[in-house]
C-alpha cells in the first residue's frame, strides 16, 4: 500500500496500522528506534504478549486487541506469534515483516535448553541465565556495547520471571508454521542479522524460498537483536516495505 502524501503529509485515508510483537523477553523498548518512522504510516500498537502460555492464546489475544485490518511485524517470538496470527486469522494481515526469527518448530536441543533456562529462573537465577545469554544475542563486536546491553536489562526487568516462563514454555510448544508460508500472498520483508547465533540466516533462507516473491535482507555485523544493534538499516528496510 503506497502513501498518498500532501504538503500535511500522509494522508489519512492512506493510513495502514501497524501492529508490532515483541521477542521473548522483550517490551517495547525493542522496537523503540523504529516507530517514529514508521508512525507516519498510521497508528503503531506494540502488541501485549505477555498473555498466555501458548502461541494460540497469545496470538487470539493479540488479535482481540488489534485493528480490523493491519500490516504485522514480529521480531524472534514475535516472529513466531506473527505467523500463528496468520494461522487464525490471515485475511486481516495487509503486510509482514519477519525479523530475526523462524517457522520451523522447536528442535530436541532447543527445547532442552529452554527447559534448563526455566529451570534456571524458578531458582532464582534470572541473573545468571541472561549473563550466560548475553554473547548469544549480539554481534561479537557488541559484546560490550553497554548501551544495547542496558535496554537488553530493562526489558528483562519489564518482562518478569512468570512472563518469561510462559512465553518459553508457549516457544517450545509451537507448531511448525513452515507449511503456512507457500500460501502466503501478501508483501513479506524477512530480515536477519548475518551473525544471528538464535535464528541464523539459514533459517531466514528457508522462510524466503517458501514465501514467494518475498524479500531477503541479510544485515551484515549484527547478531540477533538487529532492531536494536543495527536500527538504521531495519528502520529503513520496514519504512521501504510500508511504501511499497
Amino acid at each position: 500500500m503506497r502513501r498518498n502524501q500532501g504538503e500535511d503529509g500522509v494522508s489519512m485515508e492512506a493510513a495502514v496500522p501497524v501492529v508490532m510483537v515483541p521477542g521473548l523477553n522483550c517490551s517495547a523498548r525493542v522496537y523503540a528506534p523504529q516507530v517514529p518512522a514508521l508512525w507516519p504510516f498510521g497508528p503503531v500498537q506494540i502488541a501485549d504478549h505477555r498473555r498466555g502460555n501458548s502461541m494460540t492464546a497469545i496470538a487470539k489475544s493479540i488479535l482481540e486487541h488489534a485493528p480490523p485490518r493491519f500490516a504485522l511485524i514480529g521480531f524472534s517470538m514475535g516472529g513466531y506469534i506473527s505467523l500463528e496470527i496468520l494461522r487464525q486469522a490471515k485475511e486481516r494481515v495487509l503486510k509482514l515483516a519477519l525479523v530475526d526469527t523462524a517457522a520451523a518448530a522447536d528442535r530436541p536441543e532447543q527445547t532442552e535448553k529452554r527447559l534448563k533456562n526455566i529451570a534456571m529462573t524458578r531458582e532464582g537465577k534470572a541473573a545468571e541465565r541472561e549473563e550466560a545469554l548475553w554473547p548469544l544475542l549480539v554481534h561479537e563486536s557488541r559484546l560490550k556495547d553497554e548501551a544495547v546491553r542496558s535496554v537488553v536489562k530493562e526489558m528483562n526487568q519489564e518482562t518478569g520471571a512468570e512472563v518469561y516462563i510462559n512465553q518459553q514454555t508457549a516457544i517450545m510448544n509451537r507448531a511448525d508454521s513452515r507449511p503456512l508460508l507457500k500460501d502466503l500472498k501478501m508483501e513479506t520483508l524477512i530480515v536477519v542479522g548475518d551473525s544471528d547465533q538464535l535464528t541464523p540466516p539459514a533459517a531466514a533462507k528457508e522462510m524466503h524460498e517458501l514465501v514467494a516473491g518475498s524479500r531477503l535482507d541479510v544485515i551484515p555485523n549484527c547478531g540477533h537483536m538487529s532492531t536494536l544493534e543495527r536500527p538504521d538499516r531495519v528502520t529503513k528496510l520496514l519504512v521501504e516495505w510500508l511504501a511499497e
